[in-house]
């Protein structure tokens, strides 16, 4: 027979093949979709302030740095087997005055502990400096760092910035920008041998 239209259908056996394709790339949407609902939810949880860093795990890079008054010099290598936390800072910075009262609160609550807190002045006028010391007090030791050497070995490029370092002298923690109390505390009884320091300890006023 010729002429006239017709039409064609599908064979069956083609028909049969799509099936299980549609039902790949079903599975394949879901798997897409479930994918970034986890990775959703985990940046959700994830404190943003709480920075990787290479160096966590690592041996802290080690500083001998003369004191603000020139009184004495502040050896990293001198303090294994304790707790330091070191805190880059400087008297123009804003966000430094803000955590202030948080690095006060953690150091009075754990320093009977053995616990050491490092400040390093990062890029600053030194009269300034020693001005802001006076004005805000601290009872920790605080470091000149000439051509900024130790902030690069440790790879500040933003302050305030706060490193943890363990009694393996091993850093455990990195955080950028105004740490809290809260924070401080976690992260130093994460490490600190026999657990949490002495008191319960409450926020200064004016910690965060």
């Amino acid at each position: 027979m010729t002429g006239g239209a017709r039409t064609e259908a599908a064979p069956a056996s083609a028909t049969g093949q799509d099936r299980p394709r549609r039902a790949l790339l079903l599975a394949a949407v879901v798997a897409a979709v479930a994918l970034a609902a986890w990775l959703l939810s985990a940046g959700l949880q994830r404190d943003p302030t709480a920075i990787r860093s290479p160096l966590l795990g690592r041996p802290a890079p080690d500083f001998a740095l003369r004191t603000l008054d020139g009184d004495r010099t502040v050896r990293l290598g001198d303090l294994r087997g304790r707790v330091v936390v070191v805190n880059f800072w400087a008297s123009w910075c804003a966000e430094c005055r803000v955590e202030h009262p948080a690095l006060s609160a953690a150091w009075n609550r754990f320093r009977d502990a053995g616990v050491v807190l490092v400040g390093i002045d990062f890029q600053d006028d030194h009269p300034s400096a020693l001005a802001y010391l006076a004005g805000t007090g601290t009872g920790w030791p605080v470091v000149a760092d000439p051509g900024s050497r130790t902030a690069l070995a440790y790879g500040v490029y933003g302050i305030p910035e706060t490193f943890v370092i363990g009694p393996d002298g091993r850093v455990t923690a990195k955080h950028v920008g105004p740490v809290t109390y809260d924070q401080l505390v976690r992260e130093i009884t994460r490490v600190l041998p026999g657990g949490s320091g002495r008191q319960p300890g409450r926020p200064a006023a004016g910690s965060r």
